[in-house]
């Protein structure tokens, strides 16, 4: 049976979970990167929850629905590299960037359900 709202699907709240944890890491990021990498990873994170939000109100329309759970799927993909920046840029280390990356996959994998699978959601 398909879940009625997206903040019950195990997607969502992983994402959720993830961009708060950014959230948090990235507020030890520099000043300097406030209006670039800081607010981009900021961005990316909640936009994977905000176009899974918008996916869910477009269920009725199949090829809507599989296109914003595409760009939930490609800002994930961008959180993987600003997360990458900030390693490299020793913002984070490699622990962290490792938790935080392993997440990201999981929430592809997921995704990645998802658009071949939207019948299921």
């Amino acid at each position: 049976m398909a879940t009625k709202r997206v903040q019950d699907t195990k997607v969502y709240q992983l994402a959720f979970k993830l961009a708060m944890e950014v959230f948090e890491v990235s507020k030890r990021f520099p000043a300097d990167e406030k209006y670039s990498l800081t607010d981009q990873i900021r961005r990316c994170t909640r936009s994977v929850c905000a176009n899974l939000s918008e996916s869910y109100r477009k269920k009725q329309y199949p090829a809507h629905f599989v296109s914003k759970v595409s760009d939930a799927d490609t800002e994930n993909a961008e959180t993987q590299t600003w997360l990458e920046f900030s390693l490299d840029c020793e913002y984070i280390n490699k622990n962290t960037y490792t938790n935080l990356i392993e997440k990201s996959e999981e929430i592809g994998r997921l995704l990645n359900h998802m658009l071949h699978n939207p019948e299921k959601y």
